[in-house]
């Protein structure tokens, strides 16, 4: 029996979510992928234990989100997000400037926080499925929620009409 029965199929079915995933983590797309290379890694060197746990996504998810916030405490005081986005030629139209000034935001959140907005919002779970996932408590998802979305508010405050924690329309502008 191929010791990597399973995996495959897995990373088939859901490579693109988890990449997307690890690029709201990072903010980057080079380092999303370097992010998902090193988690596919461990995850295929231990497969047939994640495989019998029954849930290998939430495994690989967590996995993602650990290794993310073992990269910024590694590399916290060596790197800054700039503060005004590189000019790359961007249509100017109100979408194109909410996703950067969201994603700047996004970038100075603490890992937790930022994981915590991403799962909630972008992935659509709900406070126990993130609690699960972050392996702390449902209060503590909650509190960094309200945290989180407060600091997006003072980060960027023309965005804060769509940063409501049950307005589902502006979760949905945000994914966008």
């Amino acid at each position: 029996m191929d010791r990597y029965e399973g995996f495959r199929e897995f990373m088939g079915a859901r490579q693109q979510s988890l990449m997307y995933s690890a690029y709201l983590l990072t903010g980057d797309a080079h380092l999303a992928e370097d992010l998902l290379q090193s988690v596919l890694v461990k995850v295929a060197r231990h497969w047939p234990r994640i495989a019998r746990s029954g849930n290998p996504e939430a495994y690989t998810r967590k996995a993602l989100i650990n290794e993310h916030i073992s990269w910024w405490r590694r590399r916290r005081s060596a790197e800054f997000p700039r503060e005004d986005p590189p000019d790359e030629g961007h249509d100017p139209g109100d979408a194109t400037l909410h996703r950067l000034a969201l994603q700047r935001a996004l970038a100075r959140l603490t890992p937790r926080q930022r994981a915590v907005v991403v799962l909630r919002f972008y992935e659509d779970r709900s406070v126990a499925e993130t609690a699960d996932l972050l392996g702390c408590s449902t209060g503590t998802v909650k509190s960094q929620t309200h945290h989180a979305l407060g600091r997006l508010r003072a980060l960027a405050p023309d965005l804060a009409h769509l940063l409501h924690d049950t307005d589902a329309p502006a979760a949905e502008e945000i994914r966008r």
